[in-house]
């Protein structure tokens, strides 16, 4: 038995957001009696968590903490409008459109602390921490719940706002073919490493290792969950799945995830990860997209590494042992054919 290793690179840019005539996201806030702040979306957490990133942005917007503010992700009958979640947007969006939310909120609360502080609006600033006061005189405040629940019970007012965030659409210019078709891109690049055995074609994923750019990362932790996350799909993808129409037949296809062939924690490599922060112009806080490319640059870096450690290359996937074996024995066949061809007649 023979174990070949080798190592592959590969690189990614991805966008966030489409061009889409607007792909736009809204966003409702409103204060409660008791002086939390409830936003409501019809933006979708499908696990990568923009519930508590969307939380921590709303907070940071309205000056208040974490646990003052309730993610209302009803549905799309009862919530503002929102083109979904895919393209690595939501976040982008949909933190757009809550800051949107939140500044006019911030109004109406300011509204209601001129009358409750006696203050100019001009002289009245927000803290960060939950609190209104008068500039120059921090004795003279008030608590951000006090003046919500002021202005319902004794002014009448409502504490609320509306956002939306909306990408122009951009049009190809007919003469350079020039466009916008997102609003930034995040970027990549991974390194594999693998070893591949020559008796059986099993390929075996030592490491990977991935250099991220994402922007400003609102909450460190889940980008990195999704990085691992992402790694461990994109592994499953260039060795494990197999898409439609299913080799050989549609009818050997898995029928359920019992049958679904992906990678277990025995199989995971050794996972590493560096993220460097460049804000993005036009994101929340600096914001890029960051789900979905997780998934693409572990791919190529595989299928690069069992390149580089077998001299096969394989264009197709999942790259299966039965691929690397037929790889093999053709290019051994082709080594023969050359070494025969340039053997002298004895």
């Amino acid at each position: 038995m023979v174990k070949l290793r080798g190592t592959g690179l590969s690189a990614v840019n991805y966008p966030t957001g489409m061009n889409l005539g607007g792909d736009p996201s809204q966003a409702l806030i409103h204060a409660t009696t008791s002086g939390s702040f409830v936003v409501s979306l019809s933006a979708t957490d499908l696990g990568q968590g923009l519930r508590t990133v969307i939380g921590q942005i709303a907070a940071e917007a309205l000056g208040v903490g974490m646990d003052d503010v309730v993610i209302d992700t009803a549905d799309t009958d009862t919530g503002p409008h929102d083109m979904g979640t895919f393209a690595s947007r939501a976040t982008h969006r949909v933190g757009n459109a809550v800051i949107a939310a939140a500044q006019e909120a911030r109004e109406a609360l300011l509204d209601v602390a001129e009358d409750e502080l006696e203050a100019a609006r001009s002289d009245l600033e927000f803290d960060g921490q939950g609190n209104i006061l008068v500039r120059g005189a921090p004795d003279r405040s008030m608590k951000i719940a006090d003046i919500a629940a002021a202005a319902q019970f004794k002014y009448g007012r409502t504490i609320a706002g509306r956002g939306v965030y909306m990408k122009p659409r951009s049009p190809v210019d007919p003469e350079t073919g020039a466009m916008d078709p997102d609003s930034t891109e995040a970027h990549a690049c991974t390194v594999a490493e693998v070893a591949v055995d020559t008796d059986t074609g099993e390929v075996t994923v030592l490491s990977i290792r991935s250099a991220y750019e994402v922007g400003r990362q609102i909450n460190p932790a889940l980008v990195k969950g999704q990085i691992v996350g992402g790694a461990w799909m994109g592994m499953s993808h260039a060795l494990y799945e197999t898409t439609q129409p299913y080799y050989p037949d549609p009818a050997y296809s898995p029928k359920d995830f019992s049958e679904y062939l992906m990678p277990g924690a025995y199989e995971m490599p050794k996972i590493e990860c560096v993220v460097l922060e460049y804000p993005s112009s036009n994101g929340p806080y600096g914001v890029k997209g960051v789900g979905e490319m997780t998934a693409n640059s572990p791919i190529p870096a595989i299928v690069n590494a069992i390149y580089h450690a077998t001299g096969v290359r394989i264009d197709e996937l999942p790259v299966t042992p039965e691929l690397i074996l037929r790889g093999l024995d053709a290019r051994a066949r082709a080594a023969r054919l050359a070494e025969t061809s340039t053997t002298p007649d004895s």
